[in-house]
């Protein structure tokens, strides 16, 4: 009898219920990684990184500091200082819910901040809008290969996004299993040019390309 069989689970209904829902499928995932899972590919991204065309012709370097099993940006950050490039990594101001983007000059800059992630402690400040020919490296829950984004959900990286002039190049790192075919967007997402995984580069919908070899 029908009434006997156990009730479908309910599926996302809207753009919103669809974001939740793979927040907490790929969020889970992603937590349950092991720590020589997330060291080994995060070595391979950042690499891929610093091989790339668009590392190389970057003045500046906006990073984030990695938690919760996100691809690591340690090498990164390294390098970056090594080479005399620009760095800046996010503050978080929690009474406008903005970021501020704060120079880091040395490792040894870095303290627990909001929500226990790393955040520079200096007082240079760099605001999107000046970000200029920067490469600006976000993280996210999930991405596609025309380069839209699923974040967290508290829109930081979107308002910031919205700011940068177009001659920034954003780029999101991501494990493989991150990258979806489409994600639910709404008019506040913006799309990001390249995804940076442990297996290919992929050209987001502005450089119109869907992958580039770098």
């Amino acid at each position: 009898m029908a009434e006997d069989l156990d009730p479908l689970p309910s599926l996302p209904s809207c753009v919103a219920d669809e974001k939740k829902y793979l927040r907490k499928v790929l969020g889970e995932c992603r937590s349950n990684l092991p720590d020589d899972y997330v060291a080994a590919l995060s070595r391979k991204i950042q690499f891929r990184v610093l091989s790339s065309s668009f590392y190389r012709a970057a003045p500046t370097l906006v990073l984030y500091a990695a938690t919760d099993n996100e691809v690591r940006t340690d090498l990164l950050i390294k390098h970056a200082l090594a080479s005399d490039r620009r760095l800046f990594l996010p503050r978080i101001r929690q009474n406008s819910r903005e970021l501020s983007f704060v120079r880091l000059r040395d490792c040894a800059e870095l303290a627990p901040g909001s929500f226990g992630i790393l955040e520079p402690t200096g007082t240079e400040l760099l605001p999107p809008a000046d970000f200029g020919q920067a490469l600006f490296v976000v993280p996210g829950v999930a991405f596609s290969p025309t380069g839209q984004r699923l974040g967290r959900g508290g829109g930081y990286y979107d308002r910031t996004l919205a700011a940068v002039g177009r001659q920034t190049l954003t780029a999101g790192l991501a494990y493989s299993f991150q990258m979806l075919d489409r994600l639910p967007q709404s008019s506040c997402d913006r799309r990001l040019k390249v995804i940076f995984t442990e297996s290919a580069t992929h050209a987001g919908a502005a450089l119109d390309s869907p992958i580039v070899a770098v």
